[in-house]
């Protein structure tokens, strides 16, 4: 799946402006980046923001009313039949058939985009293979499992062999597994020279997919960067105090606050604290509460994630994170909180 072209830097956009006349709604502001060829780049933001917007121009769905976009060189206004050829989309909601098998799918697929029939065959065969889908081949859609439809989803995005690949919001409804298989999928393609843009609300999936990164909210670029240079530019560790209740934050919070420049972040019973020496912190962060006589069930130290990035760039967490996987993130941050307690030692 080797990218057979040779320009360094496979999309561009600059200055995208987008307005919806129903409610004057601005859905893009301004928006420029750029994905060099055999990277991903993802696109951050809150619902709303203008991720699904900008993807559409880019695949020539939607026309920018100001601005320009070209993919491997080809405009995307004057040149949509030739992006579309050398492009492949896959969206956050299944975009296949479901009366028709898998393999049927594929096919239909492969013949839209004027492949041979032979071609079509072989290719279908192949994403099936790749995709482990093989066994489900001849089975109709409807009785595929939600990871199974996502992953078709996107072997039907691949049947055309594209050097560009723009997912958005790929993995929205999948279970943890079902998103790392996808994960691996995406990192085996990109070994191969493809290049993509993922647009995302799973913070975690952006980390470790992402070279870079481009944050946007109400239609405007609000950051970019590696997310290493994101996360260093928020400071170098987060303290994390786990209280018993809420009763407790409200007491403990007068004396956290001043410890750090920027305000505390309180996820349920958990106060967190952006600091430039976090050991130190932490230790202050204790005698002051033990001092106010506040239990502490546990403080963990460890590096700004891009979830720190985010709450701090658009004032509040994903709208991704299901309440079952907030549960478990706290859950885990007692863990680990408990653990730093009893031996000093930085969180992983």
């Amino acid at each position: 799946m080797a990218n057979s072209y040779n320009s360094p830097v496979a999309v561009e956009a600059h200055d995208l402006v987008k307005v919806f006349p129903r409610g004057n709604v601005r859905a893009l502001d301004g928006v420029s980046l750029q994905i060099e060829t055999g990277t991903v780049l993802g696109l951050l933001g809150p619902n709303g923001a203008g991720k699904t917007t900008a993807v559409r121009i880019l695949s020539t769905i939607l026309e920018p009313d100001a601005g320009s976009a070209s993919v491997l060189g080809h405009d995307v206004i004057r040149e949509p039949d030739v992006v579309r050829h050398i492009i492949g989309l896959a969206g956050q909601y299944a975009t296949v058939d479901e009366n028709l098998t898998g393999r049927e799918n594929l096919r239909m697929i492969g013949r839209l985009s004027h492949m041979s029939r032979k071609s079509v065959a072989e290719r279908a065969t192949q994403l099936l293979d790749s995709f482990r889908l093989h066994d489900a081949a001849n089975r109709p859609l409807k009785t595929y499992s939600g990871g199974m439809r996502r992953r078709l989803d996107l072997a039907a995005a691949l049947m055309a062999n594209p050097p560009v690949l723009f997912l958005d919001e790929p993995t929205t409804g999948l279970d943890p597994q079902g998103r790392q298989d996808l994960w691996e999928v995406i990192e085996e393609l990109t070994a191969e020279g493809t290049t993509v843009l993922l647009t995302t609300q799973y913070l975690e999936e952006a980390d470790r997919l992402a070279r870079d990164i481009v944050v946007i909210d109400h239609g405007m670029v609000i950051a970019k960067g590696t997310p290493a240079e994101l996360k260093a530019g928020l400071g170098t560790s987060v303290v994390a105090v786990t209280l018993p209740g809420s009763d407790e934050v409200r007491l403990a919070l007068p004396l956290l606050a001043p410890l750090t420049e920027r305000e505390p972040v309180i996820d349920g019973s958990i106060v967190e604290l952006t600091v430039e020496n976090g050991p130190a912190v932490g230790a202050e962060v204790l005698r002051s509460l033990d001092g106010a006589q506040i239990p502490v069930l546990g403080l963990a130290l460890r590096e700004p994630s891009l979830d720190d990035v985010f709450l701090s760039l658009t004032g509040h967490k994903t709208e991704a994170e299901t309440e079952e996987e907030r549960r478990a993130r706290l859950a885990g941050g007692r863990r680990r909180g408990a653990a730093n307690t009893d031996d000093g030692k930085d969180a992983a």
